[in-house]
């Protein structure tokens, strides 16, 4: 297994939320070269800036984010509230799939609260299986075909739940208390996104919240701070859990 992974979330601050310890563990610990992708540069996230202005902002951050841990950021370019299953965005993915060529895949819960997230899981999954499909988009020539199906895992949804509110558990947790202070520092690099997110979610001190929901993991299964994950285990998709074998499931 080569030692790469992509995160494929779908805007600009979603891996910092949701699985950046995770990233860094696998790069401190393991040596794996992380990729950080949005699917859009969040076009939609501000009261005060236009959608090219705070696009390019975001852009920036999401740059600046990743470089925190000599990661790579990629955007898809897609615009907020419009990303969608067709096959022009299915291209794309595929297209980042296969030059980055990773061996484990992260990205959002199949059922979330918002279809920004919901649609990019359903395209991140799609992208997973036909990316080793020699005949798949041949026409195009986009790239070398993945040697296998990467191994595939989902995020936890926003705050543990589904649309109606049920709760959506992990199917295991990775500690990420050594590397909770980076973890942080990466989302504050997302400096635009305080105000937004006080108009917009009534949510104010969004490092603090991003510590909260890491401890509530973390109380879940001993431990101070942890992120969870499910696996994609349907057929054809790799059956072994490699982060948990790497980092120890908690």
């Amino acid at each position: 297994m080569n030692k790469i992974i992509l995160s494929v979330l779908a805007h600009p601050d979603d891996a910092e939320f949701l699985c950046a310890g995770t990233l860094i563990r696998l790069k401190n610990e393991h040596g794996f070269d992380v990729h950080i992708a949005s699917m859009t540069a969040g076009d939609c996230g501000s009261v005060e800036y236009g959608p090219q202005e705070i696009s390019r902002l975001r852009r920036a951050e999401g740059a600046k984010a990743a470089a925190l841990i000599d990661a790579t950021y990629h955007c898809l370019e897609e615009r907020d509230l419009l990303v969608c299953y067709d096959a022009r965005t299915l291209e794309k993915v595929t297209r980042l799939l296969r030059l980055v060529q990773p061996s484990i895949v992260i990205t959002h819960s199949p059922s979330d609260y918002m279809l920004d997230h919901e649609m990019t899981s359903t395209l991140t999954r799609a992208a997973a299986f036909g990316a080793p499909i020699p005949n798949f988009l041949a026409e195009r020539r986009i790239g070398s075909v993945l040697p296998h199906i990467p191994h595939l895992y989902y995020c936890d949804a926003l705050e543990g739940k589904d649309p109606l509110g049920r709760e959506v558990p992990p199917g295991f947790r990775i500690d990420i208390s050594k590397v909770i202070e980076t973890k942080a520092e990466m989302l504050a690099a997302h400096a635009s996104q305080r105000d937004w997110l006080m108009k917009h979610h009534g949510m104010d001190h969004y490092v603090q919240s991003l510590r909260d929901w890491s401890a509530k993991r973390g109380s879940e299964c001993g431990v101070a701070f942890a992120e969870g994950f499910r696996q994609h285990l349907g057929h054809s998709y790799p059956q072994d859990n490699v982060i948990s074998q790497l980092l120890g499931a908690v």
